[in-house]
């Protein structure tokens, strides 16, 4: 694992012409040639926040200086800034440029021997969100606001929600958003990243995710959806039979919103006699249904019911599907890595304005992809799937070496 991290994880997996192509995309080049902490150091910085997550602005920047001259990141006719230079840094960076890096960076890194990332040849993503606490200041409050109503929560959050690649726990795409206001929750953020879906893919999501619209756009991407609805007689979806499969799974019709019910039955008829009907009406899809034991009391159940675009069991049997639906938890797994083990057990994020939250975020990002990648790349050297190998006792490694400047050569 040690070989791994001695390439060095920030240079290798942010390269220095993709933090300057993303700076001059974003304009942020410096005005003056010797202006200090210019644009991709405080890239870099962003990162390291995440990294160090209990230091102090400089206790970051000392851990970074000295692989940042290595780099040719950093002049030694430098002073290191104070914390107000640093902050005036990041507020010069702003949030566009990082977020350039991460969608210019965070890419799947599972390769076809990796284990765990694949299922009838495709490779599992999932969707999901997490909240963030941030600083309890006026901007943050009044820009991202605060969840529970009237019994509000004791900080303002920040909604995120990101694509994972399942096997790597890396992210691949995320959007952030206020706690609060119509048409900001899970579903409305997840729509801005259906974009990064493409042929080969399948899509892992929750029953918060589904509607009509929505799995009509994400099918349009190419991508093989397998999402979970509510099971029957609990506000579920009413799933006719349409054809009944060998390995207990069945096909049926799902319907565009408010369509009445002489269209649903004319739409039905036609789907059990082959016939074809309005795409933009009804589409075919597989439901999978099982039961998960030992939820909540002993002996007791719960009901699950997938839904999915692989139509033939000779490509995915039903078994096959449901397991592969339980990779959608290595997102949670992903999020706790962010959550914990970078940001620390219950630690608010630093930034006390809207836009130093967004940046701080997609550092966070950044970084939780670049360890994911060295993981992921290790394990599949190795062998072995990825989840095999500590994500905390690899963050502890990768703390320790980034200070020590013969670790890195990029």
């Amino acid at each position: 694992m040690t070989d791994w991290i001695s390439v060095g994880v920030l240079a290798a997996s942010v390269p220095r012409d993709v933090v300057d192509e993303a700076v001059m995309v974003c304009d942020r080049q410096p005005r003056r040639s010797d202006g200090k902490l210019p644009a991709h150091v405080m890239v870099y910085f962003a990162m390291a926040l995440a990294l160090f997550a209990e230091d102090d602005y400089e206790g970051v920047l000392a851990r970074l200086a000295e692989p940042l001259m290595q780099w040719g990141c950093w002049d030694r006719s430098w002073s290191m800034p104070g914390s107000a230079g640093i902050t005036q840094a990041r507020q010069r960076l702003g949030s566009d440029v990082v977020r350039e890096v991460f969608e210019r960076v965070a890419r799947p890194v599972c390769e076809q021997l990796t284990r765990g990332a694949w299922l009838a040849g495709r490779r599992l993503v999932s969707i999901d969100g997490f909240e963030c606490d941030l600083p309890d200041s006026p901007a943050n409050g009044e820009y991202f606001g605060y969840a529970g109503g009237a019994g509000r929560s004791a900080f303002p959050k920040a909604r995120v929600v990101s694509l994972v690649e399942s096997g790597s726990h890396a992210p691949i795409g995320a959007t952030i958003g206020p706690i609060v206001g119509k048409g900001l929750g899970e579903q409305s953020l997840a729509r801005n990243l259906f974009g990064l879906l493409e042929p080969g893919m399948l899509l892992l999501a929750d029953r918060n995710f589904h509607s009509w619209p929505d799995w009509l756009a994400a099918t349009a991407t190419g991508a093989d959806l397998l999402w979970r609805v509510g099971a029957s007689g609990r506000g579920g979806m009413a799933l006719p039979v349409v054809a009944a499969l060998a390995d207990g799974s069945y096909l049926t019709v799902l319907y565009a919103s408010r369509t009445r019910q002489p269209e649903r039955d004319r739409i039905l008829a036609a789907a059990r006699a082959g016939h074809d009907f309005d795409q933009q009406r009804a589409r075919i899809a597989r439901v999978v249904e099982y039961e998960v034991t030992n939820r909540g009391e002993p002996d007791q159940t719960e009901p699950i019911r997938l839904l999915s675009t692989i139509l033939d069991p000779v490509q995915a049997p039903a078994h096959t599907l449901a397991a592969a639906y339980h990779e959608r938890w290595e997102h949670e797994t992903g999020n706790g890595q962010l959550k914990t083990h970078l940001r620390g057990p219950g630690r608010i994020l630093r930034s006390r304005s809207p836009d130093m939250v967004i940046q701080e975020i997609y550092g966070y990002l950044l970084t939780h992809h670049a360890i994911s990648a060295l993981i992921c790349r290790a394990a599949t050297e190795a062998d072995i799937d990825p989840d095999q190998v500590k994500f905390l006792r690899t963050v502890r490694i990768v703390r320790r070496r980034i200070t020590d400047p013969a670790a890195f050569s990029p």
